[in-house]
């Protein structure tokens, strides 16, 4: 009889499109399925609760088998592989800064027991695609066409019957999965991805590349926190794609594009998770002390007085979740308008979003910051009120979210022209005395 397997499940909470069940299958006959609760990951917050009930629903699938430690992935993952005598531990690659460095030393601890990496949570592998040279990427136009280039995987036909899995019953420390603090707003698990994609495909997608920055429409695939957490792959949306050139689906291929690329990025500059990518702006002057402090909290709680400002934070407050052209908007106010650093808009962020991904959030921060890779020019200050007209043409995102300006029709509810309420603050910076502060900073830094 054949040795079991581990496959260890991280950030591919699904079943489906999931090349390291076939690993295991041509490993052995059996696998046991397992979870490692240790503290990296059990940090309470939306994306946890997200993060958690995901897990509840892949152990449904898998008919209660899963097996949840809680512990050191150093410690819990050898001593499980010992006690049932593993040929092996299965994983997903994991590319970020602490999954990569905790694989490395579970790998070591393992000994005799091989770590096999089959698959990532990406279509393209960061680090796979590189110049000529072999030097990696810095803009996105040129990584784009090399990604498209090499090209990716078809789905791997596989689910819950590809392997056998153990009855975890004799697991004697085998615990229970935290209770949540809240229940999710997004309805969580693999079939709930699936369904989501489906509905995106039927009445979304076709109008995705005019209508995806209009926060006010429903036209964006809301497929981020599903791909987060794995219960969706981008390889499956892909070959989905795989037969449209419309402008739709082209946008939309673009899109998850940059998620791989800025994934690209994190993987070759690690530290760029929390330094400057470019390191002129360590120089830049942001403002600190107790007036810097009560700008930042009415920025985080939708008072800044610039109403699609604060339909956004309060968006983000409610639902774990901001829609990406607001996510750009309001990090230009806080770092250009407020003179706050990017590091403290992108760590509200990561407290905040059920989709909250270190590559995607802090470089997102800086591309907007002006320090990123493949930055927008730091001269680029979003004027708050322009985008609003610009991007809610008739006000409904704001008075969706701001309900003291609801009385207030049209488009008029940007620049509050018929007076403004006075249960609704006053603007806490005029943007534009910011705007020239902003550029006057980057100036210094220039010289």
């Amino acid at each position: 009889m054949q040795s079991p397997s581990i496959v260890w499940f991280r950030r591919d909470l699904r079943l489906r499109d999931l090349p390291t069940l076939s690993a295991a299958a041509t490993e052995g006959d059996s696998a046991a399925a397992l979870f490692v609760l240790d503290e990296h990951v059990a940090r309470p917050g939306p994306r946890t609760d997200f993060f958690l009930s995901c897990l509840r629903d892949l152990d449904e699938r898998l008919g209660g088998r899963l097996i949840v430690l809680r512990g050191d992935p150093v410690v819990v993952v050898p001593s499980l592989a010992d006690r049932i005598g593993a040929a092996a531990v299965h994983v997903s690659a994991d590319y970020s800064p602490y999954g990569a460095r905790r694989d490395a030393t579970v790998e070591t601890a393992l000994r005799a027991v091989p770590l096999v990496r089959t698959g990532s949570p990406y279509a393209v592998a960061p680090g796979r695609v590189r110049k000529a040279d072999g030097s990696e990427y810095r803009v996105f136009g040129p990584y784009q066409r090399a990604w498209h280039e090499h090209g990716w995987r078809s789905p791997a036909s596989t689910g819950a019957s590809t392997v056998r899995w153990l009855d975890p019953s004799d697991v004697v420390d085998r615990t229970p999965l935290p209770a949540l603090s809240a229940e999710p707003p997004v309805k969580p698990g693999e079939d709930a991805a699936n369904a989501r994609w489906a509905q995106f495909l039927d009445e979304s997608l076709e109008h995705y590349a005019t209508d995806r920055d209009r926060p006010d429409l429903d036209r964006t695939s809301r497929l981020s926190a599903y791909l987060k957490v794995g219960c969706l792959h981008p390889r499956t949306l892909l070959h989905d794609l795989r037969d449209r050139s419309d402008p739709g689906a082209s946008k939309f291929r673009s899109e998850l594009c940059w998620r791989e690329f800025y994934a690209d990025v994190l993987h070759h500059r690690p530290d760029s998770a929390y330094r400057e990518f470019d390191e002129r702006f360590n120089r830049l002057e942001y403002d600190a002390g107790p007036d810097a402090d009560i700008a930042f909290r009415a920025w985080c709680d939708g008072l800044t007085g610039y109403p699609i400002i604060d339909a956004g934070m309060r968006q983000l407050a409610t639902e774990g979740w901001m829609h990406n052209r607001m996510r750009m908007i309001v990090a230009s106010f806080l770092t250009k308008d407020l003179h706050l650093p990017w590091k403290r808009g992108a760590r509200h962020f990561m407290d905040l979003l059920i989709d909250g991904d270190l590559a995607s959030n802090q470089h997102g921060w800086q591309w907007v910051a002006g320090s990123g890779t493949d930055a927008a020019p730091y001269f680029r200050v979003f004027n708050p009120t322009l985008q609003g007209e610009k991007f809610d043409p008739d006000g409904d995102y704001v008075r969706r979210w701001v309900p003291e300006l609801r009385s207030i029709p049209g488009r008029g509810v940007h620049r509050l022209k018929n007076g403004r309420p006075t249960d609704y603050p006053a603007p806490i910076v005029d943007h534009a005395v910011a705007r020239l502060d902003a550029l006057d900073r980057w100036a210094e830094i220039k010289r």
